[in-house]
């Protein structure tokens, strides 16, 4: 099937309108609900809010489940493809995006952004930009006709890193942002986010395909847990805007203003890598999700840390919860530049 004819699953493909109306059911809902919604917001244990923490998890663990770090033993077939990701998503992403957070919150933005509160966007555009996607690049690989291999390969490396990596760059780049980190609350977030499902979906993965076969794994147990981790991502999404309605109908031009510097973020990486990948002789099934991945974000992570660190009714949540609903326009855009650019 050639790539123009290929098309996303419904619910990724309606994403940002599904997140828009978590937007309005949310807002409604904290206007609603009032003070009876920190009941809520009052249910956390190390400062992880406890339903937030069972939603978000909920989304993670379906797409650990998918990563097979047995692959990574084929690293040496496209080795200029894996080493282009690990530099642009681990010793640039991060650092771009604290910049161009930085410029427009504390200096362009700075007439409609209070100075107390820029710090906070600028963590939160920090937190997007140190996870790199992990689930939506498969997405995003099988529109371009990506290698899958490759693919699968690449985000098993980056979900590596991750475990050793995330920590230590959000505490570097959230203090030069003179941003107080509680180390112990950003160290469980990645326990409880990251390692523990990981761990749950590495085993569930061994255990059901040596039961049941690789392909009921794929074909029968996957789907039906898709169903699960939409209901979570937008039953967290319903739940953060409860929170955060107050502060969206009081500057609803903050959205837009959020949006402007991932939305540069995004585009400045994809040339960065597409042309790098180029310079290098990548084929396009390797230069096209080396730099789609990079572009896009593990927005599940960076909401559970941002409400972690900062709380549920904080700018740094609302920005990553902003990045997920630019991500499928901004993705489907250059999922088409791509393919118009195959070679």
């Amino acid at each position: 099937m050639s790539a123009t004819k290929k098309q996303m699953p419904v619910f990724e493909r309606y994403l940002s309108l599904w997140v828009a109306l978590c937007i309005a059911v949310g807002i409604g809902i904290g206007q609603l609900a009032g003070d009876h919604m920190q009941v809520l917001a009052d249910a956390e244990i190390y400062k992880v809010n406890i339903p937030i923490a069972i939603l978000i998890w909920l989304m993670i663990y379906p797409m650990m489940l998918q990563i097979d770090f047995s692959s990574i033993k084929n690293v040496g077939k496209a080795p200029k493809g894996i080493i282009l990701t690990v530099i642009v998503n681990w010793l640039i992403k991060p650092f771009t995006m604290a910049f161009f957070a930085w410029i427009f919150f504390d200096h362009i933005f700075s007439a409609f952004i209070e100075p107390e509160l820029a710090g906070e966007y600028i963590a939160g555009a920090i937190l997007l930009g140190v996870a790199p996607c992990t689930a939506m690049v498969f997405v995003w690989s099988y529109l371009t006709d990506g290698d899958p291999n490759y693919t699968l390969v690449q985000v098993s490396v980056n979900d590596l890193i991750i475990l050793v990596a995330f920590v230590p760059l959000v505490g570097l780049l959230l203090g030069i942002t003179d941003v107080s980190i509680p180390y112990d609350t950003l160290v469980a977030s990645v326990l409880i986010f990251v390692v523990v499902p990981l761990l749950a979906g590495i085993i569930t993965n061994k255990i059901l395909v040596k039961k049941h076969g690789e392909d009921w794994f794929k074909n029968k147990f996957l789907p039906k847990l898709k169903p699960v981790s939409i209901l979570a991502l937008l039953l967290t999404l319903v739940l953060l805007f409860a929170f955060q309605g107050s502060n969206i109908l009081d500057n609803p031009l903050i959205i837009v203003l959020i949006a402007v510097p991932l939305i540069i973020q995004s585009y400045f990486i994809f040339f960065l890598t597409w042309f790098s990948g180029r310079k290098l002789k990548l084929r396009h099934a390797v230069c096209a999700p080396a730099a789609l991945i990079g572009t896009s974000n593990f927005f599940e992570l960076a909401v559970a840390v941002a409400i972690a660190l900062f709380g549920l009714q904080s700018p740094a949540a609302l920005v990553t919860v902003v990045g997920v609903l630019v991500e499928v326009p901004v993705m489907l855009s250059l999922v088409a530049l791509a393919n118009r650019w195959r070679y």
